[in-house]
């Protein structure tokens, strides 16, 4: 398995992996960037095709086929999480901040450790991009089990396993974390 960014190149093997979810073909992870409005008007998929150039995202490879996704990208291009509580940035300074807002796995490669391969290759994409550090708002399952659907934060025993640290619990099962780079 590799883990490749998103490009022109690499555009087809998203929209097949979007493709293996509803909720995702429609979201085509762009949430983060636009509003509830801009989500219900906008064609999700040319909102995030149009940014391809910039720092999106990656995905992982098996074969000849998507398997997983991770968006990272520069803090300050997701313009909602300035805007919620749970992702409210703990400093007015964002400069060189990146963050990991999504996963997704296609159900067939779950349980195989892709999504902590795509936590440890975006963090180091942000560290080979320039970035000081970066930021995560997983989950906290406290051991429960959860649905697939609930975890695209990805899991707070991840993200603290892959070197992050708890900055502030956000809520009751959600969390800000942070890796100095």
């Amino acid at each position: 398995m590799k883990v490749v960014e998103l490009t022109q190149e690499t555009w087809p093997l998203a929209e097949a992996l979007f493709s293996t979810s509803k909720t995702v073909e429609w979201c085509f992870c762009t949430w983060f960037m636009q509003t509830n409005a801009e989500m219900k008007a906008n064609d999700n998929r040319e909102v995030l095709r149009a940014r391809l150039g910039s720092p999106i995202g990656l995905l992982a490879v098996d074969g000849a086929e998507a398997v997983g996704w991770v968006a990272v990208a520069p803090r300050a291009s997701y313009s909602r999480l300035a805007r919620s509580k749970i992702t409210a940035p703990i400093s007015d300074d964002i400069s060189g901040v990146w963050s990991v807002t999504c996963f997704y796995v296609r159900r067939s490669a779950r349980g195989k450790g892709v999504t902590s391969l795509l936590l440890d290759s975006a963090v180091q994409h942000a560290a080979d991009a320039g970035a000081k550090s970066v930021e995560g708002y997983p989950i906290d399952t406290e051991g429960r089990s959860l649905q697939a659907g609930e975890l695209y934060h990805g899991r707070l025993a991840m993200f603290l396993d892959a070197g992050f640290q708890l900055v502030e619990r956000r809520g009751t099962r959600r969390a800000l974390v942070s890796r100095a780079l």
